[in-house]
């Protein structure tokens, strides 16, 4: 990771929220957003810090979704590091996707 640029503010939680929205799931073909995976950015200073599940404990994407994430973050500028916590406090569940990703999956 590169140093950010001097002269750019750092991004704020919306504008990274923004970013993650293209981190797709691949097992499902839906963005971690719309599924709900993410459950908070934050930025502190150079450093953003997200948290974030998967839709199994045992899910055998989560490393590969935390290093997209990370990918994520850094291409859109202004960032040092990226820290993710992979968590599954809370659990996740259906309810916590969007209408869009409920309606792509089939699901009501």
């Amino acid at each position: 990771m590169g140093e950010p640029d001097p002269g750019s503010e750092a991004p704020d939680p919306a504008a990274i929220l923004e970013r993650l929205r293209g981190v797709i799931d691949p097992e499902l073909g839906v963005g971690i957003v719309d599924l709900g995976l993410v459950y908070g950015v934050q930025v502190c200073g150079p450093v953003v810090r997200v948290r974030m599940t998967t839709t199994t404990p045992a899910c055998p994407i989560g490393e590969y979704l935390a290093g997209a994430v990370r990918q994520a973050v850094v291409e859109g500028g202004g960032v040092l590091g990226v820290d993710v916590q992979l968590t599954h406090e809370p659990r996740w569940s259906p309810d916590a996707m969007s209408k869009a990703a409920k309606a792509r999956l089939g699901w009501r």
